[in-house]
Order: structure tokens, then sequence, then C-alpha cells
């Protein structure tokens, strides 16, 4: 995906964002993850466990799923210009499902700093399960 920074003056409100798709996720990533975050939970990472624990298997971490947000963010904005990001996690992901961040510009506000871009988004998977929403505003300069 190229770089689509929102810093020309062409982006409105209602205007769908590019999608960022990543590749499916792996046991070897979560693995990956956990060792990156410190979040040793075997129910990312040991399929016997997962499953005593009734999850049907290991999922993945809702950070990273998060963390794929955050990087299309990066990829509609500059990383300096974002103020506030949230999600909230409605879906576990597993191994296998391929992740989509999408995004849409709710709302720009003009203020005395710059363009203030609030930003709704959604990370879903291949069945079109939603697995975060999220928010964002950025500040653009003049």
């Amino acid at each position: 995906m190229e770089p689509y920074l929102l810093t020309n003056a062409s982006f409105q409100e209602g205007e769908e964002l590019p999608a960022l798709r990543k590749p499916p996720v792996t046991h070897i990533q979560l693995v990956k993850f956990a060792g990156a975050s410190g979040d040793f939970n075997p129910i990312h990472t040991v399929e016997h466990l997962a499953q005593e624990a009734g999850l049907g298997g290991v999922i993945a971490h809702g950070m990273l799923i998060m963390g794929f947000a955050g990087e299309a963010l990066t990829t509609w904005v500059p990383r300096s210009a974002i103020k506030k990001f949230s999600v909230r996690f409605s879906a576990m992901t597993r191994p296998g499902d391929e992740i989509e961040v999408r995004g849409q510009i709710t709302a720009i506000e003009q203020t005395e700093d710059g363009r203030l871009v609030k930003i709704k988004l959604q990370a879903i998977d291949q069945k079109g399960e939603v697995k975060v929403k999220g928010t964002c505003e950025a500040l653009l300069p003049q």
C-alpha cells in the first residue's frame, strides 16, 4: 500500500481511506508478538491450553490487531499528527484470519493550530467479522 498522508487539501468528510490488508495471521507471528510484547499468556501460543480454556484454539493478542490499526493510521496521517487513538475489541482473531483495516473521515474541524481530522476505523476478517472498532483524531498543521 502506498503511503496516503492526509496532508493535502483535497480530502473531505465521509471519504473512505485506502484499506490496509494484512497477510493471514500465523502461529509463529503470535509467538513473536508474545516475545515482543511480554504477553506470554498461553491462550495465544499453546494450542491445547487454549482448547482447555474453552477458546477452541489459540487466539491472537488484541494488541496485535490494534497494532494493525495503528499501522493503517500511519499510512493515512503522519504519526506526529495523531493526538488520540482508541479501540474497542469486538471479536477474537485466530491464526489464518486475514485482517483488513478500513477507515473513514468522519469530521474535519479548522482550528488555530491546523485541521483536526476525525477518523473511524475497523479491522475486519475475511468473513466480514469486525475484530476491532476504533477512532482517531489527528491534527494536521496548516
